[in-house]
């Protein structure tokens, strides 16, 4: 099957606050919300990004100090203008009014290739993707980094772990969605996303523990279904690193002379391993 992904797609808007869906819609939708220290276990990694402006995402720690999320986040819809990652906040497991570690942002590079079209254009899904730098390391035993994987082949199942307007205060998983496609640098899955889960990390279980595999970059329809798009992770997220470990600029767009970061490096900044503890549960 050929997806057409010119002109079908809606990017995920920044959010703004919204009444919570009632318990039987959130059920109908497959996804189970976190809400106690015990399901929410192994999944505090993944925070919601508050953004200066009002703003809303999701992210996911990959290394003590760095955060994975979408580009499109780090742009103010409003004025087309990059905003000034200072102004973001990124709280660690947030639940019920409280965060697991709270730390504000000290700069962010989002890919040079990464090209915003503005809300009504058309949709630049590879790509699309950022990563933020902490003020300090986060370094508590319940609050691990994840693993990065490459991407999933057709039909692989997946999952995801998001904030979203209308489920603001607390993490929900969908546990099982489905690889539809692959095209262009992106990922169409079956997830079930809203506003707010843009850069909501995509996992897949690698040997047993779940790695991120993707970014969530928008929803959209195709044929009358709801899908979702990630971007692929491989060569921009290595691409990403480099950046940062070459510079302390915000908002880099000037690409370096590639080059690949190895894991377990000397440059600081290597993805951390280990077990999460994090598991995927029954909705």
């Amino acid at each position: 099957m050929r997806y057409g992904l010119k002109a079908l797609m809606l990017t995920l808007a920044l959010a703004v606050p919204a009444p919570v869906l009632a318990e039987e819609e959130t059920a109908a939708s497959g996804l189970t919300s976190l809400m106690t220290s015990y399901e929410a276990r192994g999944w505090e990694g993944v925070g919601r990004l508050n953004i200066g402006f009002g703003g809303m995402c999701t992210g996911a720690l990959i290394a003590p100090r760095l955060v994975l999320t979408a580009a499109h986040c780090l742009i103010d819809q409003r004025t087309g203008q990059n905003v000034d990652a200072r102004s973001i906040t990124f709280l660690a497991g947030w639940r019920n009014g409280r965060a697991s570690a709270s730390r504000k942002v000290r700069r962010a590079v989002v890919h040079p290739q990464h090209e915003y079209t503005g809300p009504s254009g058309e949709l630049k899904v590879a790509n699309d993707l950022a990563l933020l730098e902490l003020d300090s390391e986060i370094r508590l035993a319940h609050i691990q980094p994840f693993k990065t994987a490459s991407r999933p082949r057709k039909g692989a199942s997946v999952g995801v772990v998001s904030y979203a307007h209308d489920r603001q205060n607390s993490l929900s998983l969908q546990e099982v969605c489905h690889v539809l496609a692959r095209r262009s640098g992106a990922l169409v899955l079956s997830c079930d996303v809203d506003f707010g889960s843009s850069g909501a990390p995509v996992f897949a279980d690698v040997d047993g523990e779940p790695q991120i595999v993707s970014v969530v970059s928008a929803k959209a329809m195709i044929r009358g279904r709801k899908v979702s798009l990630g971007t692929n992770l491989e060569k921009p997220l290595d691409e990403l690193m480099a950046l940062m470990a070459a510079s302390d600029g915000v908002f880099d767009r000037a690409a370096p002379e590639p080059r690949r970061l190895s894991v377990g490096g000397s440059n600081g900044l290597a993805l951390s391993g280990g077990d999460s503890g994090a598991k995927f549960v029954k909705p």
